[in-house]
């Protein structure tokens, strides 16, 4: 894999690196990457966009692509990714393509591709192939092969959200922040959850004027912390460019890793579903297992990555996982993450208990974390082999990365799919030993990097 065909996307610089004409031969392979199966459903693909400037004329050359290879285009116009997902497995197409480049600065676009059902097309299951057949067979403009059929599915995602929604009451500040990102379009959605809004950058605009759509770095939710405590809310939500990942900010404006909500919501959802396994990644806390064990669940740990998630998802039934980046997905909802989904969950669990947002997750707050830190490191496998080396006398696992785990601190680190880049994880009982470990692992890892936090 290379240039713009990454481990599950397509993502690049437009128009350096991304243009029409790639759309066009994209689209047009496209189909060369389905199989019987999802031909078999008609041969349409779902094809929506977000609200970049460039996000026009890339989709509009992408359905050229897809027409002129036979496969009609049903266009659902802007979409945040997970309205994408849900017209795929609503309306039974073969498969769909969102035009976004999700959290990354303005100047990037990109391509998410997903098959029937909304599984999700990677580097194994697809990307690589497409890469393969767009350099080797050019493409020229032709004429379409099939129709163009625009459909609103506004209203069929919205009625399927709703249902999720089990408790109204009370009424709850809510402080919502979208940076100017698709999840403006989930305005009229947030009136029907009987909360008091406090909207923060809602406005489609690409250009991203306020802070970038990437609620992984700290700078972007200082705007949803400030509203948080001056506004007195229950909570605040950031939503990332697409829409398809949410991070939660308690009362007090502490911010909410995403594996707590995972912890959080397996309770509830585990009381609907008993005994069912319940998916989360290899870099959570411990706590997220805990509480899934204390709910009557199965654990089950995967890679980090949307298409191994929802692969495990699928072959073992769970109705629920999540992920250290925010993106949490449900059985009902085609095993695909859905942002509004879990919002509307965070707010069954407050109401549900009458406590605040901070009180339920106290519990499951009882070890201390990093987060993810990023490292410069060429040699990727050489330094896990060291690590192994150096940490021989701790539990080894090669799930994703290397885990080495100890029985009062762990850590995880994995490679970056596309820079050469280390991904650390650690956790521990106590803030001093916490202190002790990561410098240990430092010694070896040397020096961070800044930088955004992607799969």
């Amino acid at each position: 894999m290379s240039g713009v065909f990454k481990a599950y996307d397509v993502r690049g610089l437009y128009p350096g690196e991304l243009d029409e004409r790639l759309a066009l031969a994209i689209g047009f392979h496209f189909r060369g990457i389905l199989d019987a199966d999802d031909l078999a459903l008609g041969s349409r693909v779902v094809v929506s966009h977000d609200m970049r400037a460039s996000s026009l004329p890339l989709t509009q050359a992408l359905s050229d692509g897809l027409r002129a290879a036979g496969l009609g285009v049903v266009n659902i116009g802007l979409a945040t990714t997970p309205m994408n997902y849900f017209a795929i497995g609503h309306l039974r197409t073969s498969g769909g393509i969102q035009v976004t480049a999700s959290h990354n600065p303005a100047r990037y676009n990109g391509f998410k591709f997903s098959r029937r059902d909304a599984v999700p097309v990677s580097s194994e299951t697809g990307i690589a192939r497409l890469e393969e057949l767009v350099h080797d067979h050019p493409v020229e403009v032709s004429p379409p092969r099939a129709g163009l059929e625009p459909c609103d599915i506004t209203g069929a995602y919205r009625e399927h959200v709703l249902r999720f929604v089990r408790y109204r009451e009370p009424r709850l500040r809510v402080a919502v922040d979208v940076a100017n990102g698709m999840a403006t379009l989930y305005r009229e959605l947030l009136d029907e959850l009987n909360i008091e809004l406090v909207p923060l950058f809602f406005g489609l605009d690409g250009s991203f004027p306020n802070h970038e759509a990437n609620p992984l770095k700290p700078e972007n939710l200082r705007d949803l912390q400030r509203a948080v405590r001056e506004k007195s809310c229950a909570l605040g939500i950031a939503f990332d460019g697409d829409a398809d990942r949410a991070i939660f900010v308690d009362e007090k404006a502490g911010v909410v890793g995403a594996d707590m909500i995972t912890a959080l919501l397996a309770g509830p959802i585990l009381a609907r579903f008993p005994g069912a396994p319940i998916v989360y990644d290899i870099r959570s806390s411990w706590a997220t297992r805990e509480a899934i064990l204390a709910a009557g669940g199965q654990p089950v740990r995967e890679r980090v990555g949307h298409s191994f998630m929802k692969a495990t998802m699928r072959r073992i039934g769970s109705p629920f996982g999540g992920e250290l980046a925010g993106h949490f997905y449900y059985r009902e909802n085609f095993y695909a993450d859905s942002s509004m989904i879990t919002t509307i969950e965070v707010l069954n669990e407050l109401r549900r208990s009458g406590r605040s947002l901070s009180d339920v997750l106290s519990p499951h707050r009882r070890y201390c974390g990093t987060g993810e830190v990023n490292f410069h490191v060429e040699d990727k496998e050489g330094m896990i082999h060291r690590l192994a080396t150096v940490f021989s006398d701790g539990t080894s696992d090669y799930t994703d990365g290397i885990t080495i785990e100890y029985p009062d601190w762990w850590f995880n680190v994995r490679p970056s799919n596309t820079e050469p880049l280390l991904r650390l994880v650690m956790e521990a009982r106590t803030p001093g030993l916490l202190a002790e470990a990561k410098e240990r692992v430092l010694t070896i890892l040397g020096r961070p990097e800044d930088g955004d936090h992607r799969s």
